[in-house]
């Protein structure tokens, strides 16, 4: 079944709903039975009206037909009285965030990180929603199965989310609920073998001179340059650079591990003059406001402006930038051993896949049909 998320929105000056949904005809036609339903050609999506107990609308007109994924509306739908400020939840409901809120709660004591958390707790509201009526205390093994092949494989989502949501499923019922559910016998997907995405240097040359913002080329310099993701960018710190050792400090980098990498000379420069315009705060880099950290949705947005300015056509996430530093260091020879230590890579494995990318040997290899003629 079909999953629809509702988010409010701001629309020229009006308060409105956003549909995100896959591209369904049944459904277009559902949406468009709803009053002052419009289609936004810059958002890419269909946004209605934000009416009183909107949600339980679209609940009662998509039933049976969709599930409508309304978490981001809580206490925020337009109302006319103080009773109608919030969509009531049916008891069953309330009892299914009670749980929820168990999990987030057992999560936070063992210091997951927030962002597993919102995954975790998601995939598992999500799972609720599939069940119903059917209370989440009475599911089974075979409910996991229907749940896969009927929500997750029929909507096509990524063997990523549906490992996620497994994780997710396992660590409820094994903390937080005594259920009917065998843990051990929940099957994850087979891992998918994806080789990651790699830009020439000619490429990443073109993106990272594109920006004319100091703020812009700085950011986007520092993830190429230091191999980060972009959760670690964010959270540097000035203090976090030591310039007279050279070396970039990222603390609590994903599995909560810190650890040290090179910073070229040049990139200090860089940083040095950025630093002297903008004399941030708390972070290395802002948002609009002092002491507000830059957002991961201005940062993506940076990287999409550069791209179109560098004419880039390939659909370019800020990780390339992190795979292309790994495989651009491998293919100046450096030691597999080093670069896993440089990207915090916990497995050899894990840093063994950019072997597979790296064009230095495959270039010297010469086909037989060159023999031919």
């Amino acid at each position: 079944m079909i999953i629809i998320t509702i988010e409010p929105i701001e629309y020229q000056g009006e308060q409105r709903i956003k549909l995100i949904f896959n591209y369904d005809d049944a459904l277009i036609g559902k949406v468009k039975e709803l009053p002052g339903s419009r289609w936004s050609m810059t958002m890419k999506c269909w946004h209605i009206a934000n009416e009183p107990n909107i949600t339980n609308k679209l609940l009662d007109l998509f039933k049976g037909i969709a599930f409508i994924d309304y978490s981001a509306m809580k206490g925020k739908e337009t109302s006319k009285t103080e009773q109608n400020n919030s969509t009531k939840l049916l008891p069953s409901e309330e009892q299914d965030h009670e749980l929820i809120k168990e999990l987030k709660k057992w999560m936070e004591h063992r210091r997951y990180s927030s962002s597993t958390i919102k995954t975790y707790c998601g995939a598992l509201l999500v799972f609720m929603r599939f069940l119903k009526p059917k209370p989440i205390k009475e599911s089974n093994n075979n409910d996991i199965i229907r749940f896969t092949n009927e929500y997750i494989l029929a909507n096509r989502l990524s063997s990523s989310y549906q490992n996620q949501a497994i994780n997710a499923i396992k660590l409820f019922f094994k903390q937080v609920l005594q259920s009917k559910i065998d843990v051990e016998k929940i099957e994850r997907p087979r891992r998918e073998h994806k080789l990651p995405n790699v830009l020439s240097k000619e490429e990443v040359k073109a993106i990272l001179q594109s920006p004319a913002n100091l703020k812009h080329k700085a950011m986007l310099s520092l993830i190429y340059a230091c191999g980060l993701r972009r959760s670690e960018l964010l959270q540097l710190k000035p203090e976090h650079i030591d310039s007279k050792r050279g070396l970039l400090i990222i603390k609590q980098g994903k599995g909560k591990k810190d650890r040290v990498v090179p910073i070229s000379e040049k990139i200090i420069e860089m940083l040095r003059g950025y630093y002297k315009i903008f004399r941030t705060k708390n972070w290395l880099f802002e948002g609009q406001l002092i002491g507000e950290q830059y957002s991961e949705k201005s940062l993506e947005s940076v990287l999409k402006q550069s791209l179109k300015k560098a004419g880039i056509n390939k659909p370019v996430t800020l990780h390339w930038l992190r795979h292309s530093y790994a495989t651009h260091l491998l293919e100046s020879g450096t030691d597999l051993r080093y670069i896993q230590e440089l990207l915090g890579h916990k497995s050899s494995k894990t840093t063994e896949i950019y072997t597979h990318v790296s064009t230095k040997s495959l270039q010297k290899i010469k086909s037989p049909y060159d023999d031919l003629f």
